[in-house]
């Protein structure tokens, strides 16, 4: 022991440690080390082991962060943490996991252009600024030990300061454009996902996160339930009967539809389901292998490197090809499987990013097309992947991001659209060129292709009216020159680009920010709680407030008022012309052109069996509710957008939810006594302003597609008495049935779309307001009204946040 600490002590009248201290060698190096752990072996007794933990949080707190990086305090040492003092602080809550020493956290700022002023050494500064507020605040919930309301509330709001943020980039493009190549180089893992041969396939969803929770390599695999599965059986083996009986009349699609049946059948039975029943093929001893199947559980695979996991689970994601290795596999399970969640353990661009392989245009299971659709709908970016040599001429990827843009665009929230061309490096009509030459045409090439897909995306209206020209990018990529062991050349690839993109995604900065804000929040709270000062200006205050409050909810009701006029205006000009364009919508339909006699019947048939909707395997998806209400949508399409923009910092409503505000800093002036609670309230706003955009965000889809759900609910019996038509002249039979239907339901059945969507809508509107209202007014009442002289005196800790937060402001301004 030295001075250093037994003054220390002594000082905060802790006499009673300083022999425990000198027993154990606690100097003043190791007094700055001490964890937790540390606390509870040294210091058994409560009261001193709380107050000698306040003394050590204002220690460390008049530190200068960027001086004494040491000085911070964490849960424990890391894996891989140097012995110099120099401790590698990493979060600490179970949420966030490990971190392995030198992982970068993301950067602050719009993913199209990183910002460039953040350093390794500011992202180290955050994440130790973060754990640091949490360590506090952890230790602030354990001292709440009574339980009194305020302290059930003051412990709710520290445990929701923890928020999630998560960005996902859907991955669309062919069989053997290089998919999963491309995410395997982005993401620096050579062998993590399995690439096989040209004519292999992804045929399950696959989602790539971080993994939080160890250092593993792990794969979930989700299976649809056994009664999907029955159902999807069944039908499979119709199309094989019907196959085998219709030879005369078979057409391209049904062929089509024919083979993928036995695919699927014989991945998972092999030859057997030739000569058994759909119960005989249903028996436990199928799936014995898989018992998650049967207990509708998922089935979690854990590894130690990205090479094995890519091994095993072939079976679960590929129809692959039969090659070598084929053999090898004596079941393939991908049939049963929903989806496949593989985690990367420590990975600097999956920190709060989902990458999501995804099959074109959904699938024929509802289940999966349903998640499909899910997942499509939350993508914050799409990534569009196509060979280079052919990519503006493409037509199954462009089929792809037209198929999806209903999803995308104001069904969904997508903000970024990025074409990638893959195999840059590929010069297949060169001879022995020189590697200059070689290099020249390779740009040349690359900038061709640039242009050209540019032209293609300035000919789709359709993608147009969703996504401006800001939010489209292209890149030329070679995945297998990045992975070379090379220094790189920006011209070799632009994979580097698409690694920054995903880094400003990640964007750890706000979450940060976002934390280190709520904590200040809830200690003014508290701090201003033990001090008593507010009740000479509480009736005032609270008057003033309240004015505030109701000012911008009358201002944010009136906004809502206009919206509500334009969009029945909208409405009604769309349900008078889908009424006088029904005919011709029919008749294109149910008699379309280009298509033979059989090639109609298939599609027809596919359709009424399917609810409106038949999926070829490739190719466009067919959606007859869709097109029932495809100028209802486009009446809507234009003021949708603006009223719920995926771009922008505008923010839904034109605005009119980001700008709320009580105007608290105005307020602090004339009411000093009140600053701490005003500072708190200030904190709060931006809660529910985030909490509000997020209900937002997720309503709006389904107000949006609630049009297409309607109609598809309303022509629900017509598919059903159409899909019983069997033998001579049931093509003609769903034509007339279909015809008959919509011609006698076509009035009430687009006033109907227009008035669900309009309640949806209203009653979107009315949550708003009504959330708004109570919480704010909640938190105007716990700032203003709680005056309590057992909490405790928290202004060390709150002058640490304050003095954190204020730095990582004037960081964000630089």
């Amino acid at each position: 022991m030295d001075d250093f600490v037994r003054d220390t002590l002594a000082q905060a009248g802790l006499n009673d440690l300083i022999k425990v201290f000198k027993d154990e060698g606690i100097d003043t190096e190791t007094f700055y080390m001490l964890q937790d752990a540390d606390i509870e072996k040294l210091i058994p007794k409560m009261g001193s082991r709380l107050k000698f933990k306040k003394l050590i949080r204002r220690l460390k707190a008049e530190q200068t962060p960027n001086e004494s990086p040491n000085h911070f305090p964490t849960h424990g040492h890391q894996k891989g943490e140097e012995e110099t003092g120099m401790t590698e602080v990493l979060p600490s809550t179970s949420d966030t996991g490990k971190r392995k020493s030198g992982q970068q956290l993301g950067s602050k700022g719009q993913p199209a252009a990183k910002r460039k002023c953040e350093t390794n050494s500011s992202t180290e500064t955050e994440a130790k600024m973060l754990n640091t507020v949490r360590n506090t605040m952890g230790d602030i919930y354990a001292m709440l030990q009574d339980d009194s309301d305020l302290n059930k509330i003051l412990k709710t709001k520290i445990k929701n300061l923890e928020t999630e943020k998560k960005e996902l980039v859907g991955v669309f493009g062919k069989t053997g454009a290089g998919k999963t190549s491309l995410i395997n180089a982005v993401l620096k893992e050579k062998n993590l996902l399995p690439s096989g041969s040209v004519s292999a396939c992804t045929s399950v969803m696959i989602k790539v996160e971080g993994n939080r929770q160890n250092e593993k390599y792990e794969a979930e695999i989700e299976f649809i339930s056994p009664e999907d599965w029955e159902d999807e059986l069944g039908s499979l083996l119709s199309i094989i009967k019907k196959g085998n009986q219709e030879t005369e009349d078979n057409v391209d699609d049904s062929d089509e539809e024919h083979h993928d049946a036995a695919d699927k059948l014989s991945a998972l039975y092999e030859d057997e389901w030739k000569e058994k029943s759909c119960e005989q093929l249903m028996e436990t001893k199928y799936f014995k292998e898989i018992p998650e199947f049967l207990c509708s559980t998922s089935k979690t695979l854990v590894f130690e490197s990205a090479k094995d996991l890519s091994t095993d689970i072939v079976k679960y994601t590929r129809d692959a090809a039969k090659n070598e290795d084929y053999d090898k596999i004596k079941k393939w399970y991908w049939p049963l499987v929903k989806c496949v969640t593989v985690r990367v353990p420590d990975n600097p661009f999956l920190q709060h990013v989902t990458l999501v392989d995804l099959p074109g245009n959904g699938d024929r299971n509802k289940s999966r097309d349903t998640m499909w659709k899910g997942v499509v709908g939350n993508c914050s970016t799409v990534w569009i992947v196509s060979e280079i040599n052919r990519a503006a001429s493409d037509r199954e990827s462009w089929e792809i991001l037209k198929s999806a843009s209903n999803f995308l665009g104001n069904g969904g929230e997508c903000r970024y659209i990025h074409f990638i061309c893959t195999k840059s490096d590929v010069l297949g009509d060169l001879h022995d060129p020189s590697p200059a030459d070689a290099q020249a045409k390779i740009l040349n090439r690359n900038l061709r292709a640039k242009e050209a897909v540019g032209k293609e995306f300035n000919k789709l209206n359709k993608i147009k009216k969703y996504f401006s020209n800001e939010c489209f990018k292209v890149f030329t990529v070679s995945s297998a020159e990045f992975l070379k062991p090379k220094n790189l050349k920006p011209e070799d690839t632009e994979i580097p680009e698409l690694q920054d993109f995903l880094q400003n995604l990640n964007d750890s900065h706000s979450v940060t920010l976002n934390y280190v804000s709520g904590a200040q929040g809830i200690l003014s709270l508290i701090q201003g709680a033990s001090l008593k000062k507010v009740a000479n200006c509480y009736k005032v205050v609270c008057d003033d407030l309240e004015t505030n409050l109701n000012c911008q909810l009358d201002g944010i009701r009136d906004e809502m008022r206009e919206i509500y006029s334009t969009f029945v205006k909208c409405l009604d000009e769309g349900v008078e012309t889908s009424k006088s364009s029904c005919k011709n919508t029919l008749k294109f339909f149910l008699y379309p052109t280009r298509k033979s006699g059989s090639a109609q019947y298939y599609i027809l048939k596919s359709v009424v069996k399917n609810g409106g909707i038949h999926k070829p395997k490739k190719g466009k998806e067919i959606n007859f509710n869709m097109k029932l209400t495809s100028f209802l949508n486009k009446s809507i399409d234009e003021e949708f957008r603006k009223t719920f923009p995926n771009e922008g910092n505008c923010g839904p409503f034109n605005g009119v939810i980001n700008k709320f505000s009580l105007d608290t800093e105005k307020l602090k002036p004339k009411y000093t006594d009140a600053g701490l609670q005003l500072t708190f309230l200030k904190t709060e706003e931006e809660k529910i302003k985030t909490k509000l955009n997020k209900i937002i965000r997720d309503n709006k889809k389904v107000i949006y597609m609630s049009l297409t759900k309607t109609v598809e609910e309303i022509m629900k019996e017509c598919y059903e008495k159409a899909a019983e038509f069997r033998g001579k002249n049931t093509l003609q039979n769903i034509r007339e049935t279909i015809h008959v239907y919509v011609h006698n339901f076509q009035n009430s059945m687009f006033e109907k779309a227009k008035n669900v969507m309009l309640d949806l809508l209203l009653k979107l509107m009315a949550d708003i307001l009504g959330l708004l209202e109570k919480d704010m007014m909640e938190s105007i009442e716990l700032s203003l009204k709680t005056e309590d002289c057992t909490i405790p005196d928290v202004s060390t800790e709150l002058g640490m946040v304050q003095k954190l937060w204020e730095e990582l402001n004037s960081g964000m301004d630089t």
